[in-house]
Order: structure tokens, then sequence, then C-alpha cells
């Protein structure tokens, strides 16, 4: 529906996201979202989460080796493996500590091939791919946790080197969806990106603007023309869902005033982030079919926020599950 100003709050960061599941959730301390079960009986995710914990046993294992070889950089890989074990404790929490196989203890490399930058960037891509393949078998909590994930990943293997296009092979943002989602519960979330993507095409609109004519307005373009695209297949698929897609606004408040390059940038990186959000919850929100384009959508606004200088975090787009002492990463 058409709010009844024409000048709204900028819908990333302060619009008011669509929960997906929570009634069943289980919540951390500080109220994160948890994949783990609380009810009687066994976890139907348990499958799901024991292949997740093995693959990142074997990213583990990988850091161990690289961080012993004789030269490693250390300052690189330790925050990396770091996150990686943050993770594995999510993967984990609230299973049976019988059921969950011991962790590679740090600093005891295993016999495995020497591993550099560059082959831990492939097995992050690799590990990427492992955690949207099981999305369509994951509960919705736990799909979103795998989603995040998976997106750290990514950012993970652009930390080590790898183009941040080489990223795992997903369905196109803007590809047709190969099943339609059940009308109902899904329509909010959907409305809700739709959303998110006409602020963040405003937004960028002004970031342009405030950019030289350089490398740095060039990627701005790109990032607009990729929320377009995206904004364009949300109304696609709303329409055939029968609903209308809720239409941009007339004009958004920013969160900031934007009056030059560098405040050009932190918008930039200010929407990325905000749209990890959107997307997180989107992931959890949208039938099976429909979640690896929004697992994508995911990953490749997290990888923009990099782009724009945000801080990385573990789980991109939502808090962070398990409280460690570790320090997260700053990019």
């Amino acid at each position: 529906m058409q709010p009844h100003s024409r000048r709204t709050f900028l819908a990333l960061g302060l619009i008011t996201l669509t929960a997906a599941c929570t009634s069943s959730n289980g919540a951390d301390p500080n109220g994160a979202v948890m994949p783990g079960n609380k009810g009687p009986g066994p976890d139907p995710d348990n499958p799901v989460r024991l292949r997740a914990i093995a693959a990142t046993d074997t990213l583990l294992a990988a850091y161990d080796t690289a961080l012993a070889t004789p030269g490693a950089q250390t300052a690189l890989l330790q925050p990396l493996r770091a996150e990686t074990a943050q993770h594995r404790a999510a993967l984990a929490y609230g299973m049976p500590a019988a059921s969950v196989p011991p962790a590679p203890t740090p600093g005891t490399p295993t016999a495995t091939p020497t591993h550099t930058p560059a082959t831990l960037a492939a097995l992050e891509r690799q590990t990427a791919q492992s955690r949207l393949t099981d999305l369509g078998a994951a509960q919705p909590p736990l799909a979103r946790l795998l989603a995040s994930v998976a997106a750290s990943n990514a950012l993970h293997a652009a930390a080590l080197g790898a183009p941040l296009d080489q990223t795992p092979d997903q369905p196109s943002p803007t590809a047709p969806p190969t099943a339609a989602p059940t009308p109902g519960t899904s329509l909010p979330a959907l409305q809700n990106a739709l959303s998110a993507e006409h602020a963040a095409i405003y937004g960028y609109g002004v970031v342009g603007a405030h950019l030289p004519e350089d490398q740095q307005r060039a990627d701005a373009r790109t990032a607009y023309t990729a929320h377009q695209s995206q904004r364009d297949a949300w109304q696609r698929l709303l329409t055939t869902l029968g609903a209308t897609p809720t239409p941009a606004a007339g004009g958004y408040q920013l969160p900031f005033p934007v009056t030059d390059a560098p405040t050009a940038t932190k918008l930039a990186a200010h929407l990325e982030t905000r749209l990890t959000t959107v997307y997180a919850d989107l992931v959890a929100a949208v039938p099976t079919p429909q979640r690896p384009t929004a697992a994508t959508a995911l990953r490749d606004c997290a990888l923009r926020a990099h782009h724009w200088g945000a801080p990385d975090t573990p789980f991109p787009g939502i808090p962070e599950p398990v409280p460690t002492p570790t320090a997260t990463r700053q990019s």
C-alpha cells in the first residue's frame, strides 16, 4: 500500500521486517534466532546439520594446516579460522553433545595437502555451495543460518584473494522461479524485499551523484543495475502470485546526510548491509524452490557491502547465534 506521505523512511534499516517462523524457534540470551530443536523427539534437521558440521570441520583442518606452514599469513588466517569455529558452534547449537563429532583442535594440523590462501579460497567456495545445496532439506530457521554462513564463506574467499565474482554457481536472482511459492506467509516477506529494493535503488541514485567519475561511480552504477534487476524479479514473481507489487515511494529519508564521496560510500555500505537482513529473513519465509534465489541475493549484498567498506561479520544478515569470546574480523 502506498504510504500516506510521499517521503518515507529509508526502507533499509527503518522498516519493520517480517519475521518468519518465530513461534517455535529457540533463542540465545541475546535474542538471536537459533536453529536448534526444542521439542520432543529427534530433530529433523540433524542430518543437514551434521553434513554442515563435517564440511566446516574440513575447513577448520585446512586452516590449521595452513597456519602450521612456515611463513603462514597468520594475521589473515587466524580471524578466518575463528569465524569458521563460530559457524560450527552455531550449526551444532542444541544438538546432543554425543551426536556431534569433536572439532579439530586448533594448532594441530591433519595429514592433508599443504594449503595456500588460493586453495583455502577454493575450499571456502566449495563449502558455501554445499550449504546452499542443503537449503531445501532444512527447516526455515536452519535454512536462514545456512544461507548466512554461505555468505560468510564467500566473504572469506574474497578475503583470501578470490575475485568477488568468483562465487558458487547459483541461479541468477533475475531468473524465473522454478516453482511459484504458495501465496500467504511468503507474500509479506516478498513485498518487504521489493520495498527494500525500491529504497536501495533510490539510495544508489544519491550515492552515484556524490562520487567522482571514476571506478567508484562505475561500481555504483553496476550495483544500481543489479538492484533494478532484483526489483524487477520480485515484481514479476508477485504479479505471478496474483499480488499487486508494492510501488516505490516518491522519496526516502536517508539515515544520515550524504554530502561527499566518503558519506556516499558509507551509504552504499549501509544499504547493502541492511539488505542482507532482508534476504536472510526471506530465505526463511519462502518455500524451498525460492530459497537459493534469496540466498544468492544475501550473498551478493554481503559481497557488495564488503566492497564498500562495511565490516564483515561471521553471520551476514542475522545476529550471532552463539556468543564467543573471539573478536570478529574487520575488513
